[in-house]
């Protein structure tokens, strides 16, 4: 089955799932995670961290699987939607205001999640405030992620996993080259074609003129990167 066929049978996380303005709602990305998390062996003595949780989708679908999981995110409004849709769906995860996985101890975690912001922007550093926080990524798209990169090789355990997801536009190699630096052994393990979202259809001519998206390109590739601290 080609990855543009298995786009099809994506399903967004559940639609009683609060996004308020401000948070990232549950998108292709999100549910592309998850059914990487499906293939991940765990249970309860599992600890993961979900990276820049948004809405919890991620860290709520660990929690599902049994895991015991903390969650981070840098927005105040992120945190405590989060929050909400735990008690909401009276699932148990700690939620914490903070910037990726500083405050964490090394080796913490035997998984972390992320969906970072990878969005290539006209603006160099990602944005302070606003919706824009969830998907702007810098120049290239990787501010956030070469972050997530680091944050992960810092937080894991020895044979701790990493899933993070990211557009193709901010280059999967790189990401593959930036772990493998780290110490991990990281791979691509899917992919799948989604139409443009309104980010990308509204940046399109700047893409373009940047060489990041050809002109006749009416699909963006989404990739998950799986990497193992060795």
């Amino acid at each position: 089955m080609t990855a543009l066929a298995r786009a099809g049978q994506l399903h967004r996380p559940p639609p009683r799932l609060l996004a308020p303005p401000g948070v990232y709602a549950p998108q292709y990305d999100t549910e592309l995670l998850i059914r990487a998390l499906g293939d991940e062996p765990v249970g309860g003595n599992t600890k993961v961290l979900d990276l820049g949780t948004g809405s919890g989708a991620l860290a709520l679908a660990a929690a599902r699987l049994g895991a015991r999981v903390t969650a981070v995110d840098l927005s105040w409004r992120a945190v405590w939607t989060a929050r909400l849709n735990a008690r909401i769906h009276r699932t148990p995860i700690t939620v914490r205001h903070g910037d990726l996985g500083a405050a964490f101890a090394p080796g913490s975690f035997d998984l972390i999640v992320s969906n970072p912001p990878y969005v290539p922007a006209p603006s160099r550093l990602p944005p302070r405030h606003g919706a824009a926080q969830a998907w702007d990524g810098g120049l290239d798209g990787r501010i956030v992620v070469d972050r997530v990169c680091a944050a992960a090789a810092r937080a894991l355990r020895p044979g701790g996993t990493l899933l993070m997801v990211h557009s193709g536009l901010c280059d999967a190699s790189a990401s593959l080259g930036r772990l493998a630096d780290l110490g991990m052994e990281a791979a691509v393990t899917d992919r799948i074609f989604v139409p443009f979202g309104p980010v990308l259809r509204a940046r399109r001519a700047w893409l373009c003129a940047r060489g990041l998206l050809d002109d006749d390109a009416i699909q963006e590739e989404l990739v998950v990167i799986r990497a193992e601290l060795l």
